[in-house]
Order: structure tokens, then sequence, then C-alpha cells
């Protein structure tokens, strides 16, 4: 699956929460669409979510890092996803 992050962004639809932006991405991506943490900043809770682009390698990546004490020294495994943060009122942001 070929995930074009400015295609994404163009089609996406003014958010007003958390909910509704995470159910949206949920409904184009399924299970590549996975919560990793969340944190509050500047007094507004932020979720990070990981979007998966290259399934096989992100599983790898996932495996390695919690069976492996070896530092990552590709950048490979990081080109396997992308990171987006979603605020609670719904803000959107992308990282690649």
């Amino acid at each position: 699956m070929k995930i074009d992050l400015t295609t994404i962004y163009d089609q996406m639809p003014d958010f007003r929460s958390h909910e509704e932006a995470q159910s949206w991405f949920k409904s184009l991506f399924s299970d590549r669409f996975v919560l990793k943490d969340s944190d509050v900043i500047e007094g507004e809770k932020v979720y990070y979510y990981h979007l998966i682009k290259d399934y096989d390698a992100y599983q790898e990546y996932i495996e390695n890092l919690s069976s492996s004490t070896e530092e990552i020294t590709t950048v490979e495994p990081f080109k396997s996803y992308s990171t987006v943060e979603i605020s609670e009122h719904g803000g959107i942001s992308f990282s690649i």
C-alpha cells in the first residue's frame, strides 16, 4: 500500500476532536494506524500514532526493539512509518 501524506493532508476534513480524527484515520488505514503514546503539551493532550507504510519492515523493527539491545544504525526502519500527532481538539501534524 502506497501512502502519500500530501494526498492524505489534502483530503483530510477539519476535525473538532481527537476522536473524530482518530476515527477518520482508522476508517482509511485500519490496522496500519496504531496508537503509540500520548502526552500533555502546553495543557493540551496530544496522541501519537504510527501510520505504517511498510508493514513487514515495521513489524521487524518493532520486534527488534523489544528483543535487542543493539543500537539502530540505519534510517531504514524509520522509513516504514510516519508519525501522526492528533491533539485533543483535532489538530493534525505529520512527521515523515
